[in-house]
């Protein structure tokens, strides 16, 4: 076919499309039905509309509405109901950014006060009004020339400083009009038109920076959401509800686990129990460790410039690296542990009978985050990764793989996780290597997939930069989807690193590097955790197991005699024996989330039992103190979690 251009359908076909054709005639060059069913698409990884047309070879996924990305499409069209009528309600707004999101959508202004909570709901009103109007998005292609004078025409001043950098590596600029009723520079896609969003809301204000600077301009970013039905939208809002007293900003503080300070702005302060959590996740992941023939070892938290320009990483990482300068050499504070790892590999020449050599690393890398991104445990500026590197044979990938994908299995269960799902994120834009060896490591990770018997979905575009990896996504007990863990196949950084084995054949081979964080980072997965189950945590992660709560001071020589017991078993348990009424110790225990709360009396104290009653409400009476040991103990020692503690 002369003039053509080539995509790569999700399912790793190619199709061949006239240059300049429509993504509407490429989707009913694949089929009648799909053709039917499309709103929009995405083209090497950007939201398109049906009607953009194909300049290049690329990537080529098609939105119908069973889409996951169908969402997308209807938010970021919503970014631009927004829009809309802000422009409609203040005329002299600059226009910034106005992206979809995980969770909705948002857009960038700025305007000569903050936005207030009255505003939002002026704004709120307004969008419903324009909506109602029915307007289409229609797609207008300009060259740079006349798209600068577009945008003088409109007064989008920060949208026309954007375009200079734009015309540089986008000859054809688009933009899309609903009606005389707004037009914006964007690349798309949309919905059919502003009639086609039929539920959305706004959410909050806050401040921002023109593209994510914080010495740049201050703008004023307002944050929604929109769903393609108002049952839906309902749902969603009482989700948001349930998040906010699950909140782990919250909860984490008020149980006592850890606390963020300005005298370290983005790193976590663990308070005792905290500790204990992260020791509990730490020794079930040290457990599976040992069973899987794991050796563990520990890299220094900062090494010269000069690995990291080896690794590859100061290139495409270096803005998010901190730096330091002693003895004339600069240094940086790792941001990942691969290159230490590799510095251990060739502290001796390997044989292939030593491999795989299975190196695990428990270990705290730091990451320079904007201050507006922050956000609690979920994104920090330094965390602890439940690293491994593992150096094989190309012939022991796949073992490999479905060992891992085993550990996933049994870790996140443990856990309370049960649904999983796994992506295989493919080659990025950025990306070291030759297309031989990523289309070798894409190949392997697909096949060790399937081998293990998992389902996966694909991304494109979203590797790593040294290569393809799977990403493991959990969902909680609210519906949300967080990604943790992570498999990556890399055979760039040995190359790099001139990793050797000796071979059967007694010449020098290259090994492959597996990079794999079953939970990822562990601030991440406590903050998962808490919000999972809303601050109970199971008896086996509890940092207090039990309190034991005395109705007189009579019987406080019992109640420490009974923890003292507990204790040598190996429990975690305290005792409150202030003056206070006991209704009021049963509430406080009740708030701070303890598992078993233990009253005991004369009565108690004579018969050797404790009143036995659960922080979800049951009052199970008196029970011999042992037996209830006993019960706590088999909980702990098999890491149970019950429904109920997920669901509560």
């Amino acid at each position: 076919m002369s003039g053509a251009v080539r995509v790569t359908l999700p399912d790793g076909a190619v199709l061949e499309v006239e240059r300049d054709s429509t993504i509407a005639d490429a989707a009913g060059q694949i089929g009648p039905g799909l053709r039917k069913a499309a709103i929009g698409a995405v083209f090497n990884g950007e939201l398109c509309a049906l009607e953009q047309r194909l300049h290049e070879d690329g990537r080529l996924s098609i939105i119908t509405g069973k889409s996951p990305d169908a969402l997308r499409l209807l938010r970021h069209s919503a970014a631009h109901l927004l829009a809309a009528a802000v422009r409609d309600l203040y005329p002299d707004a600059q226009l910034g950014f106005g992206p979809p999101t995980d969770a909705g959508f948002y857009y960038d202004f700025i305007v000569p006060e903050p936005f207030s909570p009255e505003d939002l709901e002026r704004i709120e009103e307004r969008m419903r009004e324009i909506q109602s109007e029915g307007l289409p998005f229609e797609r207008v292609e300009m060259d740079a020339a006349e798209a600068a004078e577009e945008l003088r025409r409109l007064g989008y001043k920060l949208k026309a400083e954007y375009l200079e950098e734009l015309k540089l590596t986008d000859p054809i600029i688009s933009f899309y009009r609903n009606g005389e009723r707004f037009t914006d520079m964007c690349r798309g896609g949309h919905v059919e038109s502003f009639g086609a969003i039929p539920a959305f809301k706004l959410s909050s204000a806050s401040g921002a920076y023109w593209r994510g600077d914080a010495s740049g301009i201050p703008m004023q970013r307002i944050h929604g959401t929109a769903f393609f039905s108002t049952k839906e939208l309902d749902q969603y809002l009482e989700h948001l509800v349930e998040a906010r007293k699950r909140d782990h900003r919250r909860l984490g503080p008020a149980l006592d686990l850890f606390s963020f300070h300005e005298e370290a702005p983005g790193f976590v302060f663990w308070h005792p129990g905290g500790v204990i959590l992260r020791n509990e996740v730490e020794g079930l992941l040290r457990e599976e460790l040992k069973r899987r023939g794991y050796q563990e070892v520990s890299t220094p938290f900062i090494l010269t410039d000069e690995l990291w320009r080896q690794s590859g990483h100061y290139e495409h990482y270096h803005e998010s690296m901190y730096f330091v300068e002693r003895d004339d050499r600069s240094y940086a504070v790792k941001p990942m542990n691969c290159p230490g790892a590799c510095i251990l590999y060739r502290t001796s020449l390997r044989s292939y009978r030593e491999l795989p050599l299975r190196l695990a690393e428990f270990g705290f890398v730091h990451r320079y985050e904007l201050s507006g991104v922050l956000h609690g445990l979920f994104r920090v500026r330094g965390f602890v990764i439940d690293d491994a590197h593992i150096y094989c044979m190309p012939e022991q990938i796949q073992d490999e793989v479905i060992d891992n994908l085993d550990m996933v299995q049994v870790v996140y269960r443990t856990l309370g996780f049960t649904d999983l799902k796994l992506k295989l994120s493919t080659r990025p834009l950025e990306r070291m290597g030759t297309e031989e060896l990523w289309d070798r490591a894409e190949q392997a990770l697909a096949t060790a997939i399937e081998a293990a018997g998992w389902e996966y979905t694909l991304a494109p575009g979203d590797g790593a930069f040294y290569g393809p990896k799977i990403d493991l996504d959990l969902t909680d007990s609210l519906g949300r989807t967080w990604q943790c863990g992570t498999i990556q196949l890399d055979f760039q950084m040995p190359e790099r690193f001139k990793l050797e084995y000796v071979g059967k054949d007694g010449h020098r081979h290259r090994p492959v590097m597996i990079h794999r964080g079953i939970v990822g980072s562990l601030e991440r997965m406590i903050g998962v955790l808490v919000e999972h189950y809303a601050g109970k945590l199971p008896v086996w992660l509890s940092p207090v197991q039990a309190i034991l709560l005395t109705i007189t001071d009579k019987s406080i020589p019992y109640a420490e005699e009974v923890a003292q017991r507990y204790r040598e078993a190996g429990l975690r348990v305290d005792v409150d024996s202030r003056g206070d009424k006991i209704n009021g110790k049963i509430r406080d225990a009740i708030k701070k989330r303890i598992p078993y709360l233990l009253v005991v009396g004369e009565r108690e104290a004579a018969d050797g039992t404790v009143a036995v009653r659960l922080r979800e409400g049951e009052n199970r009476g008196p029970e011999r103190a042992e037996s209830v040991m006993e019960e706590i103990l088999r909980e702990y020692r098999t890491r149970s979690s019950t429904p109920e503690q997920v669901a509560s």
